[in-house]
């Protein structure tokens, strides 16, 4: 399953109507009982990077809101930025949220202790902008926690449809966006995805200023369709 919450990061126009159009049916999706396991291995995976903390935490593309309840629980105050108003209809029923664009945060340097980007990174045809974003707004110390579907198992490249095998191909070095899926009835073939590799996602967050600290994998079967990782701000930074 490939899931995320918007397109929704990168200028005004496309990229807002495509989940707008969406907007409806993803938010049942995303309360339907068939997403039910996957969504709490997500959460699952973003409380055991982020932990508990006080204050808020930025969450950039909210979407929906679907994630506030998980960073509630740790104690954080959630607050959402998203660029879809069709999305932001239902996260404002969950958590503060504001329109925003994830490439240029509608916040102050260093203002929040906490950012986490959840199921997005393929949302977005460049990840490295955001991140940069993401250290900008972070506090000295600040945590960044992603989890998003694994880079190398989910992808226009990765066919799941004989589980528990999982069948890969070469468009593992397209990052060009897609509306492949083995799912028709999924998120990507809807919406489309933009690839992130492994090596890319790692390079743009310590590009970006900020320092990996720790990573997590999580999936049925014994094959990852999760990855995560947690990197802090350093306090060095003003």
């Amino acid at each position: 399953m490939t899931t995320g919450p918007s397109i929704n990061g990168m200028g005004p126009g496309a990229s807002a109507a495509t989940y707008d159009e969406h907007a409806d049916w993803y938010n049942d999706f995303m309360s339907a009982a068939t997403a039910g396991a996957y969504i709490e291995r997500v959460h699952a995976t973003l409380e055991e990077l982020l932990g508990p903390g006080q204050g808020a935490c930025l969450d950039v593309c909210c979407g929906t809101g679907a994630h506030a309840p998980a960073l509630a629980k740790l104690g954080w105050t959630p607050l959402g930025v998203d660029l879809s108003s069709g999305q932001l209809r239902y996260a404002v029923r969950r958590l503060t949220a504001v329109a925003g664009d994830a490439t240029a945060l509608p916040f102050g340097d260093g203002v929040v202790p906490a950012v986490a980007c959840v199921l997005a990174h393929t949302d977005v045809p460049d990840y490295a902008a955001v991140l940069r974003e993401v250290a900008r707004v972070l506090r000295p110390g600040g945590r960044f926690v992603h989890p998003g579907v694994h880079p190398c198992f989910i992808g226009a490249f990765a066919d799941w449809s004989d589980r528990p095998k999982v069948l890969l191909d070469e468009r593992y070095a397209d990052r060009s966006r897609s509306f492949e899926a083995w799912n028709p009835a999924g998120v990507r073939a809807r919406v489309g995805a933009w690839h992130l590799p492994l090596a890319d996602l790692l390079n743009a967050t310590t590009a970006a200023g900020l320092r990996i600290v720790r990573t997590a994998e999580a999936g049925p079967g014994g094959v990852p369709d999760l990855f995560g990782l947690l990197a802090v701000k350093s306090q060095e930074d003003h």
